[in-house]
């Protein structure tokens, strides 16, 4: 709600440092509806492009819901990114 009301803001008002990073590594600037790189709404809409938001000119902004999914689908990527750095292979 908070990209809805504030989209100029920066992304990590709501996201973590290490979620900014993994977002620009995964998703792509392309069809970030018009939005301002580097800014909440730009985060958000790549969040959304998780699942699978298509980002298209005559979509709606994504709902809580497909935010909220993407957002527990973020998480868990950033789990795995945090375990893989700190697994140590060999004798």
């Amino acid at each position: 709600m908070l990209a809805r009301t504030e989209p100029d803001a920066r992304p990590t008002v709501a996201l973590t440092d290490a979620e900014v990073v993994l977002l620009d590594r995964l998703v792509g600037a392309a069809g970030n509806r018009k939005s301002k790189p580097g800014t909440l709404i730009s985060y958000l809409t790549k969040v959304a492009r998780l699942g699978g938001y298509l980002a298209r000119t005559a979509d709606p902004p994504p709902g809580n819901t497909v935010v909220w999914r993407d957002l527990t689908r973020l998480t868990d990527i950033k789990l795995g990114a945090e375990i893989a750095r700190n697994l140590h292979v060999g004798n």
